[in-house]
């Protein structure tokens, strides 16, 4: 009971914090309801399991919510930036940026189209979100996100209207939204110290320029075509690769892996450096134990005399966003949603990444707790006689 109890009053105080985005007192309800539903054992949470989760008889009231009712997913989204950085706040925390797919049946859904997804691994019919971060000390949850539209989306303007995509949003690639999400988090005041990704993001150096003139370090993956300056001079990081010294590596791991440390060889080379005082550039290259040839490179920016472990510590934080996307599928129904519009999405995935944010505060106030609700959910089990009976009525499938 102690354990529902807590789980309750931080439910109450999220909605609390969140409440004064809800005009009608309807859609705070729902607001709560939602979440109740996203924290609950169902097993999918899409409308239909969300509604029984919390015992209504029909699915409108949820759909309603996601479609109709008055509230802007955008300020939940700065309500969660705050709810993450008063309970999970560290001034030496990372942020993340990466992106996630979201497998789709046909042509309608807002994004969607045959593109490369890294979550299945090939191209697949899907949606595909930018996702912001935060790993500190106390844990990590999500502070933003961003659907991609590819450019053949933007370019058709009566699609776009079909979907409900406002007519202002304009082509972004992925780096360009990750972008907008730190400079969000920055305008929030989010204390964080480091910036991790992939080579999407690390080849991208307007987020890296940008970073600096912030004062915010970095360790960010870049790809062998991606150059670097050394003594003044551009030099093309898949040609340094190929010349790397045999003296000055040292084996560091990078983080605690599923199968215990994840030990790496490592070697850091001094870069220009930048013309900021007190500040120092360097290409980090990550070697593998097993396979030597198996090569990573990240480009870094922090303070003169940082060490090389405090670089991979960072480095080693990349993961962390897997972890946070596998919780947010498996937990909160991260994408188990089933709406089409460009509003639906929004809601729903700011929706659960403030879900997982709160299971995030609440391990971190229980020492440690795994990252999983009650048992029992947060609401009473639905009786047979309503939303099965529903389905019966419509001819629709129970399951």
């Amino acid at each position: 009971m102690e354990s529902v109890g807590r789980w309750v009053s931080e439910l109450d105080a999220v909605i609390e914090r969140i409440g004064c985005r809800f005009v009608r007192s309807e859609a705070r309800r729902r607001a709560r309801d939602y979440l109740k539903g996203l924290l609950s054992p169902a097993e999918r949470k899409n409308s239909w399991q969300v509604a029984e989760a919390i015992g209504d008889e029909t699915p409108y009231g949820i759909q309603q919510f996601l479609y109709r009712a008055e509230w802007d997913a955008d300020a939940v989204r700065d309500d969660l930036q705050d709810y993450v950085a008063a309970c999970l706040g560290d001034e030496d925390a990372v942020l993340i940026v990466d992106e996630t797919g979201f497998i789709k049946k046909g042509t309608h859904s807002a994004g969607v189209k045959r593109q490369y997804s890294g979550t299945a691994g090939r191209i697949e019919n899907c949606q595909i979100g930018v996702f912001l971060a935060y790993a500190g000390q106390r844990g990590e949850a999500f502070l933003d996100r961003a659907l991609y539209l590819p450019a053949d989306w933007t370019a058709d303007q009566e699609r776009c209207q079909q979907a409900g995509i406002p007519d202002e949003v304009e082509f972004n690639t992925k780096p360009e939204l990750a972008l907008q999400m730190l400079k969000r988090a920055v305008e929030r005041h989010v204390p964080f110290t480091w910036v991790t990704g992939d080579c999407v993001y690390g080849d991208y150096r307007l987020i890296r320029t940008w970073l600096e003139a912030q004062g915010k370090g970095y360790v960010l993956a870049v790809s062998a075509k991606e150059y670097v300056v050394i003594d003044g001079q551009p030099q093309r990081v898949g040609d340094l690769l190929a010349h790397l010294p045999t003296a000055g590596w040292r084996r560091l791991s990078a983080g605690e892996g599923a199968k215990g440390p994840r030990l790496y060889d490592w070697l850091l080379i001094p870069l220009t450096t930048p013309l900021i005082d007190g500040r120092h550039r360097w290409l980090l290259v990550r070697r593998g134990l097993a396979d030597p040839t198996e090569l990573a490179a990240y480009a870094c920016f922090a303070p003169t005399g940082t060490p090389l472990e405090a670089l991979v510590r960072v480095a080693g934080r990349r993961w962390t966003i897997e972890a946070c996307f596998e919780a947010a599928k498996s937990v909160v129904g991260l994408d188990h949603y089933e709406v089409r519009s460009w509003t639906g999405w929004y809601r729903h995935i700011t929706m659960a990444c403030l879900a997982h944010a709160l299971l995030s505060v609440v391990r971190a106030t229980a020492n440690g707790t795994p990252i999983e609700p009650p048992k029992g959910g947060l609401s009473a089990p639905m009786t047979t006689s309503s939303l099965a009976a529903f389905k019966a009525r419509r001819g629709l499938s129970s399951h």
